[in-house]
């Protein structure tokens, strides 16, 4: 580990020096790289300096102890070094978490696409539910949603919605929630009062850049339509809403919620981006480490990775096997203790993996 923290350490000043460099400062471009490199390296180094200093002390510690017969200098010298060893398994654990591979979309905004799943209507109230459950957590963070698409059922729930969150580490937050969610409750048209078991799938992407994805416009289908209204009723005379056919992949992608068709192209092209993207990452992920598909916070859409049980008031994520007893609070918003599980349970498992 000491070896790797030099080799960054050395990397740190090496960008220090660049960026002083009369050659390289008129380069705006290339020093604002280099100044992005350096701030995401200071937190890791600064760390580093305080975990030498600490060896440094305990080494310091232990050469007194051996050349001492002082009763109250080796007293001294024991508790100092039981001080400095118990700051270094501190710092160690604390320097493994930050040599961890970071996943590159974790500062990304975050495009969510809910939908009905099995249930019928109460599925599709169910969505609502996690819709508005998400945007009161991204509230609470301080983040800005956006409703990008939304397709409603006549009773008052969500067939599909897109929204788009915006805000500091959204994605690194909210990626856990991808796969399916199930509701255990007694629906309200309900008369026998029999307990309904119905579900929604959620899919986190990453938003992405143009320049992060290269798509060919020849492969591309796009149609013009009124958007239209809960029901299916037409709500716009214009054609406004877009439908994007990506053809090599089968993806399709609609937006209808813009006044313009300019709007609604450019939002739906952001969601073909972040969907491609997403497949793209999710290729390689599978060819480089078949095992990482059944870690926390792989986000198998295929599996059901957290039950909402109304009559108990509890919630448990599966994937954790972790359960609160606060459903309502939970519903509003309060998701911070799962997704801190979640977060702890995927450092274990990639410091199981990491050579640290």
């Amino acid at each position: 580990m000491l070896e790797k923290l030099s080799g960054i350490a050395e990397r740190y000043d090496q960008l220090g020096q660049w960026m002083a460099d009369p050659e390289i400062v008129t380069d705006y471009e290339k020093v604002a790289e280099y100044a992005q490199e350096r701030s995401n390296l200071e937190q890791i180094v600064n760390a580093y300096h305080i975990y030498r200093a600490v060896l440094e002390g305990i080494d310091e510690a232990r050469d007194l102890l051996e050349s001492t017969d002082d009763y109250e200098m080796r007293e001294l010298a024991q508790e100092e070094l039981r001080d400095l060893e118990a700051q270094r398994e501190t710092l160690e654990e604390k320097i493994r978490l930050m040599l961890l591979p970071k996943d590159p979309r974790d500062s990304k905004n975050v495009i969510m696409e809910i939908r009905a799943g099995a249930g019928g209507d109460e599925a599709g109230i169910f969505a609502g539910d996690l819709l508005r459950m998400y945007t009161r957590y991204a509230e609470t963070q301080g983040w800005k949603t956006d409703l990008m698409d939304i397709s409603e059922t006549g009773v008052g729930g969500i067939n599909k919605v897109t929204v788009e969150i915006k805000g500091k580490g959204a994605f690194s937050r909210l990626k856990y929630e991808s796969g399916v969610h199930r509701v255990q409750r007694v629906p309200a048209t309900e008369s026998q009062g029999r307990i309904h078991t119905s579900t929604a799938t959620v899919a986190v992407l990453a938003e992405v850049d143009d320049v992060e994805i290269d798509i060919n416009q020849d492969d591309l289908e796009v149609d013009s339509f009124r958007a239209g209204g809960a029901g299916g009723q037409h709500v716009q005379k214009n054609e406004t809403a877009i439908r994007i056919t990506h053809k090599p992949s089968g993806v399709v992608v609609q937006c209808q919620d813009e006044r313009s068709r300019t709007q609604n192209l450019q939002r739906a092209m952001s969601i073909l981006r972040a969907r491609l993207y997403d497949m793209e990452v999710r290729r390689i992920q599978e060819e480089q480490d078949a095992a990482r598909r059944s870690m926390v916070g792989s986000g198998d859409r295929a599996e059901k990775i957290r039950t909402y049980n109304y009559p108990q008031s509890r919630v448990t994520d599966h994937r954790i096997n972790f359960t609160k007893y606060n459903l309502q609070a939970v519903i509003d918003g309060d998701l911070d203790e799962f997704i801190d599980e979640l977060a702890t349970r995927e450092q274990a498992e990639l410091l199981q993996q990491a050579d640290l």
